[in-house]
């Protein structure tokens, strides 16, 4: 369980800002070279989608890093989530006393 308060970067914050605005590109330009839809990319920018195993090969290898790197945010960003939601005091507990 992550003890945070703060929630982990969403990926396509990361993506948007540390890659897409530090690199001066447009969503249109990675999208084209990630070969995948703009409105994609957009909805990923936006936070409003993930990313899957298959683009996050794909970025690490447009922006020279690994796609470990973009699992994990993805990875963290949803676990911080589902922490939010889960109620562990009604769940029953079958571990050996």
């Amino acid at each position: 369980m992550l003890k945070r308060n703060l929630p982990p970067s969403h990926p396509g914050e990361i993506l948007r800002e540390m890659f897409i605005r530090e690199y001066n590109l447009t969503i249109t330009e990675v999208a084209q070279g990630l070969g995948m839809a703009r409105a994609n990319l957009s909805a990923i920018v936006n936070e409003r989608a993930g990313i899957s195993p298959e683009l996050a090969i794909k970025l690490s290898e447009a922006f020279g890093n690994t796609a470990q790197f973009w699992i994990n945010l993805q990875k963290n960003y949803e676990l911080w989530q589902a922490e939010k939601k889960v109620n562990r005091k009604s769940i029953k507990h079958f571990s050996a006393a």
